[in-house]
């Protein structure tokens, strides 16, 4: 009986003791501990990247323009050549002989013109004496006039028989690097025969990209200053094979219409080429260029989430709690990104510890120091 009150004590203590810890309050959990950085304001050059090709400032086929054989092929193909540089000749002889006979032609009109003017001279003075008959006078008027005309119709002639002599002789009218040539010594060329070189321009060069209109408005909008003038911009080139070319390039031109098919607009840059290391028709990578930094507001990539809404950033603000900031943002710098809107310098912004917080949480902020390049 003894033993059956001692159970029913212990179980009224143990009931006790459940109790007595059920009253006792629960010690509150510690803030989430998160790492932040502050938004800075950095020099920032931006830039966009674009695919382009290589073009030549000039490009020049030669072509013939007489018939003949080919006298002379004057070149060696691929080598460079000068303005006025002799590249093919075309036998001369009978161009220079069409030229001999004009001349001639020319030296008899003027012979039949001075005897013209002596018999319409005679007449004339006969009239006056009255020992000629007007009608006389009025029919070497005539044959003078038809010797003079006989005088422009010939020298006509000399100027096409000459142009067609000059046509024997094809010369580089650009400097640049020739090409293959189609048709050699000894063969039969006239304008049927097509192209029988092409000449290249090498320095300057050009390289030409397309850039779609939204991409094009905000170059524009990124290089306006407050006072209106813009920032300069240079092109920068990057070869197939990831070298880094030396000359940046001069932005010259811009496309007045769009590509409805693409909504892209057609750029093109000048770029000094003094050791041919671009090549007319040759892919490269464009990149277009602030010349000199600017003040941004940079923060960084790590703290920029996105959603369907878009980018966002969570910001611990003066009473320690997260908050929520939708954010635009532009151009990466390092491990930064440049931030357009939704921040401003100073922004605690959380890069460690992002996942396990969310808006309107209490939270432990540490600040974490930036990392520099080194």
């Amino acid at each position: 009986m003894r033993h059956r009150h001692f159970m029913i004590l212990g179980a009224l203590l143990v009931q006790l003791g459940a109790c007595s810890q059920e009253q006792q309050p629960v010690p509150p959990s510690a803030p989430a501990a998160v790492g932040v950085r502050p938004v800075e304001t950095r020099g920032v050059a931006s830039s966009y990247n674009f695919v382009g090709r290589i073009k030549a400032t000039n490009t020049v086929q030669l072509r013939a323009r007489i018939e003949g054989y080919l006298d002379n092929v004057l070149f060696t193909e691929g080598q460079n050549v000068k303005s006025g540089d002799l590249l093919f000749q075309i036998e001369k002889t009978q161009y220079q002989a069409s030229v001999d006979q004009a001349q001639a032609n020319i030296a008899a009109a003027e012979a039949q013109e001075l005897n013209a003017q002596l018999q319409y001279d005679r007449s004339t003075q006969l009239v006056k004496t009255q020992a000629g008959s007007q009608a006389t006078a009025d029919q070497n008027l005539a044959s003078l006039d038809t010797a003079k005309a006989s005088i422009l119709q010939n020298k006509a002639a000399l100027t096409i028989a000459q142009e067609n002599l000059s046509y024997t002789d094809i010369k580089a009218p650009i400097d640049g690097r020739i090409g293959l040539t189609a048709l050699t010594k000894g063969n039969l060329v006239n304008a049927a025969s097509g192209v029988l070189a092409t000449i290249v321009s090498q320095d300057p060069i050009y390289v030409q990209f397309p850039v779609s209109v939204r991409e094009l408005a905000n170059i524009r909008a990124a290089r306006k200053q407050e006072d209106g003038s813009l920032i300069k911009i240079e092109v920068l080139v990057q070869l197939s094979n990831g070298q880094e070319y030396g000359h940046p390039g001069v932005w010259n031109y811009t496309d007045p219409q769009v590509d409805q098919q693409t909504d892209t607009v057609l750029m093109r840059a000048t770029l000094p080429n003094p050791e041919r290391q671009l090549i007319d028709g040759a892919f490269v990578t464009v990149e277009v260029k602030q010349r000199e930094q600017q003040p941004r507001l940079v923060t960084p990539q790590a703290a920029v989430q996105v959603d369907q809404a878009g980018s966002y950033v969570l910001v611990v603000d003066d009473q320690h709690k997260v908050e929520m900031r939708r954010v635009t943002t532009g151009d990466s710098v390092d491990t930064d990104v440049v931030v357009n809107s939704g921040l401003k310098q100073g922004d605690a912004v959380i890069v460690d510890g992002v996942q396990k917080v969310r808006p309107g949480q209490t939270v432990d902020a540490t600040v974490i120091a930036a990392q520099t390049g080194g």
